[in-house]
C-alpha cells in the first residue's frame, strides 16, 4: 500500500510539473525574443566585435548601418511571410509596395513642406489604397495566375519609376531631401538613432503579424490556404480575408521602405524589381516557410551573408586562387545561390526547421508524430 501511495504521489507531482512546463512553453519564445530585443537595443552602446561578420565594433556607424539594414530585411521578410507563409499567396510583386513606400515618402518630402510624420502617414494611406485596388484585381485568380498578375503590376511600377526621371530620378535613383527630416535622423553620427528606429519597426511588424495570425481573419485565411472550398462551404468569404491580408502585408512592406529611405538616404529602381521580390522569397525559404522567427533570422542571416560575401569576393585571398575557383567565388550571388540550393536540399525547413530538430521540444513533437504514424500503420 505504501509503495502504491508513493507511486501515485510521484505521478501526481510529475503531472503537475508537466502541466507547468506546458503552460510555460508558449511564453518561452517570447521571453527569449524579449531578451534578444534588449540585447540588440544595447548594441550601439557596447563595444562588441565579430571579426569576419561585422565590419567593426557595434558602436561604429558602419556596423550599425549594416545591422539596421539586417533588421529592415527581417521586417520585410515578415511582411512577405504574412502573405506567403500564412495565406499561401505566392506574389512576385511584393517589392512594389516597398518601393512605393520609399519613393512615395521621398517624393513627398522633396516636393512639399510636410514634415516626416505627416508625409509618412500620407504615403501609407496611398499604399493602402493602391494595395486594395491591385489586390482586388489580382485575387480574382489563384495560384500561378495570381503570381503572374502581381508580377505584371510590379513590372509596370518598375517601368514608371525608371521612365519618369524628373520625378523619381530614373536609373540614378531618388535622393532624400533632408530639409523636413528631424536632425536626429540625419548624418553618420545619428546612425544609431536610425538603428533603433529599425529595431522598433521590426518589433511592431512582428507584433502586427502575430496579432493577425491569431485573429479570426488569420484563422480563416490559414484555413483558406489549406482548403478554400471547405471555407466557402461553411459560409465564409475567403476573398475578403485574403484581400485584408494582402493590404496589411503591403502596408507593412511600405513602412519598411520608408525607413529604408531614411537609412540609405535614397532609393534605387531595384527596389521595385521582381528580382528584389525573389530575394525576399529566398529569405523566407532560408528562414523557414511558415515561421515568424524563421523570417526574422532569415532576413538577418541573408543580409550579413550578402554584405560580407561581397567583401570576401573582392579580397586578395579569392584573387590568389586558381581561375576555376576564383571566377565563381568572386560572384557573391553564386555563393548565395549555392547556399540556397544546399538549404533546400538538406534543410527543407530552413533555419526554423533546424532549430525545431535540435531543441528538446522539437524532438518530442517529432517522436510523437512518429509514434502516431506507427500506431496508424
Amino acid at each position: 500500500m505504501s509503495i502504491d501511495t508513493d507511486t501515485r504521489e510521484e505521478n501526481a507531482e510529475y503531472g503537475t510539473v508537466q502541466k507547468l512546463i506546458r503552460r510555460l512553453k508558449p511564453w518561452t519564445a517570447w521571453i527569449v525574443g524579449g531578451a534578444l530585443v534588449l540585447f540588440f537595443a544595447l548594441l550601439p552602446v557596447l563595444n562588441f566585435s565579430l571579426p569576419g561578420v561585422l565590419p567593426g565594433p557595434t558602436y561604429s556607424p558602419g556596423t550599425l548601418q549594416l545591422l539596421a539594414l539586417s533588421l529592415l530585411f527581417a521586417s520585410l521578410a515578415l511582411s512577405y511571410h504574412l502573405l506567403f507563409g500564412t495565406a499561401g499567396m505566392l506574389s512576385f510583386g511584393h517589392a512594389l509596395y516597398f518601393a512605393i513606400g520609399a519613393y512615395g515618402l521621398g517624393m513627398i518630402l522633396g516636393n512639399t513642406s510636410l514634415g516626416l510624420v505627416p508625409a509618412a502617414a500620407l504615403t501609407l494611406g496611398a499604399v493602402i489604397i493602391i494595395a486594395y485596388v491591385i489586390g482586388a484585381i489580382s485575387l480574382r485568380v489563384t495560384g500561378i495566375s495570381f503570381a503572374m498578375v502581381t508580377l505584371a503590376f510590379a513590372q509596370a511600377g518598375s517601368v514608371l519609376i525608371r521612365r519618369n526621371a524628373e520625378v523619381t530620378g530614373g536609373e540614378e535613383g531618388l535622393t532624400l531631401n533632408i530639409t523636413n527630416v528631424p536632425e536626429a535622423l540625419v548624418g553618420v553620427l545619428n546612425t544609431k538613432n536610425l538603428y533603433w528606429v529599425s529595431l522598433v519597426l521590426l518589433v511592431v511588424v512582428f507584433l502586427v503579424v502575430t496579432w493577425f495570425e491569431h485573429s479570426r481573419a488569420g484563422h480563416v485565411v490559414t484555413a483558406t490556404r489549406e482548403n478554400e472550398l471547405r471555407v466557402r462551404v461553411i459560409g465564409l468569404r475567403p476573398f475578403v480575408v485574403k484581400l485584408i491580408t494582402f493590404v496589411i502585408a503591403s502596408a507593412l512592406a511600405a513602412l519598411v521602405g520608408m525607413v529604408y529611405l531614411l537609412l540609405q538616404s535614397g532609393a534605387t529602381p531595384r527596389a521595385s524589381s521582381a528580382d528584389f521580390t525573389l530575394t525576399i522569397l529566398v529569405i523566407v525559404v532560408l528562414g523557414g516557410v511558415g515561421s515568424r522567427w524563421g523570417a526574422v533570422f532569415g532576413g538577418i542571416v541573408y543580409t550579413l551573408l550578402d554584405q560580407r560575401l561581397t567583401s570576401l569576393a573582392n579580397s586578395e585571398f579569392i584573387d590568389s586562387l586558381p581561375p576555376v575557383l576564383a571566377i565563381p567565388l568572386s560572384e557573391p550571388l553564386f555563393i548565395l545561390g549555392t547556399l540556397f540550393i544546399l538549404v533546400v536540399l538538406f534543410l527543407p525547413g530552413g533555419i526554423a526547421g533546424l532549430a525545431r530538430r535540435v531543441t528538446p521540444r522539437g524532438r518530442n513533437v517529432k517522436d510523437e508524430r512518429a509514434a502516431l504514424e506507427e500506431a496508424d500503420s
